[in-house]
């Protein structure tokens, strides 16, 4: 009776015959797992991608804004004048000309 006892309990006989009977569904479980974790680091990936491409728009945006902010106060009339003026032409005393039809 204790002889059926340990050969019931005996596990390297046990296991070999349940991992060799089960060998293609434990393959299939490593390569679903290898899928796993490859997808994790490709969404990892696209995760700091798309956070370093915000970034950059952000920094884009605050350059179109100065750059923006910078060419409406150029094209004021008054600072056309004045960067004009170095050169010798003077737009101030000049007033609309006015075109007639007859």
């Amino acid at each position: 009776m204790a002889n059926k006892l340990l050969k019931a309990f005996d596990i390297s006989h046990h296991s070999t015959e349940w991992v060799f009977g089960n060998f293609s569904y434990l393959l299939f479980l490593g390569f679903l797992a290898m899928v796993y974790i490859a997808n994790a680091h490709f969404a990892e990936k696209n995760v700091r991608e798309i956070q370093r491409l915000q970034k950059e728009i952000k920094e884009l945006k605050w350059q179109y804004t100065s750059i923006k902010s910078e060419t409406m106060y150029k094209s004021i009339q008054s600072q056309i004048d004045a960067s004009l003026e170095p050169v010798g032409v003077d737009l101030s005393n000049r007033g609309p000309k006015v075109i007639k039809i007859d």
